[in-house]
């Protein structure tokens, strides 16, 4: 059995960060990640701290953040404790990398991904560790074909790991990222893992490594083939629209930003996946056979890619 090495976990996390954002830096061509370094106080209820690194106004990107963060706490939760009743008691120790990209132009999706590794251990007994982590695609005018070859890259990821890996992680996806009052999935999907550990320390963190590291692979052609497309003000209209189902699922049901309010996370950093614009409308009912319309019929179910 392989021995868990935390060290390892937060080296690899704070390359990732630098090296996504580098390469963000350069698909945008403009603006750069402003770094807001924090550290928790001795007398607050979360220990740590992390690097929260914020894009604004750029040539490409309207606004997104890339953060890493290593907190540690002496209770669960309650959120996780609902999850994972075995948790309480026991102190823990959570890091992770998290971004989300909201772009000026319609035709580039919102992109979403994180990695993050979890232990709580409690004296005389053995430790509770996961990784767990994705990425997912939230297309406001979708493309086939960028679909398509968002899907090829999380399947060329999971192959290595296993035949069923990546059907299993892309349906869990499709159920995670899923507004049930809504009846819809968020976008296209992706991947989705949560509570990774029966592959055994070193083959769970070599795949949440590929997951993290195969993000930008994904992503970036799909921006470089759809910032040069002209849009116009119903085309950001419904950008903004679509952006109100982004933060109603984030604030509503997203497991990620529940455990951090819950635990006194650092607010700044667990919203940032926020956009900096979003709106919403009464009744709203696309034209039919629009363009608009074509997002709800052919894209916000579950199907194989």
């Amino acid at each position: 059995m392989s021995s868990i090495d935390k060290h390892a976990v937060k080296q690899f996390l704070l390359a990732l960060q630098d090296s996504i954002c580098l390469e963000l830096e350069r698909a945008d061509g403009a603006a750069v990640f402003v770094e807001d370094a924090w550290q928790r106080a001795p007398e607050e209820k979360l220990q740590g701290g992390g690097r929260s690194r914020v894009m604004t106004n750029g040539a490409v990107f309207e606004q997104g953040g890339v953060n890493f963060s290593h907190v540690k706490g002496d209770a669960m939760p309650v959120s996780a404790t609902a999850h994972r009743p075995e948790l309480a008691g026991r102190r823990f120790e959570t890091m992770g990398v998290s971004l989300v990209m909201h772009p000026h132009n319609p035709y580039i999706p919102t992109s979403h991904a994180n990695v993050r590794f979890f232990i709580a251990e409690k004296e005389g007994q053995a430790p509770i560790w996961w990784f767990g982590g994705g990425f997912d695609l939230t297309p406001f005018y979708p493309f086939e074909e960028d679909c398509q070859a968002w899907h090829d890259t999380a399947k060329k990821i999971c192959a290595p790991f296993g035949e069923d890996v990546y059907e299993n992680h892309k349906e869990w996806c499709d159920q995670y990222f899923y507004l049930p009052h809504r009846d819809e999935t968020r976008g296209v999907g992706g991947l989705f893992f949560d509570d990774l550990n029966q592959w055994g320390f070193d083959k769970s963190f070599d795949y949440m490594k590929s997951v993290g590291a195969g993000f930008t692979k994904a992503y970036l052609p799909i921006v470089e083939r759809r910032k040069v497309q002209e849009y116009g003000e119903r085309e950001r209209q419904f950008q903004l629209y679509r952006r109100g189902r982004y933060v109603e699922f984030n604030l509503v049901f997203d497991r990620g930003t529940l455990f951090g309010l819950q635990s006194g996370g650092r607010t700044e950093s667990i919203l940032m996946s926020m956009p900096p614009l979003a709106r919403w409308e009464y009744g709203y009912q696309p034209e039919p056979n629009s363009p608009e319309a074509q997002l709800y019929t052919h894209y916000l179910k579950p199907r194989v890619w």
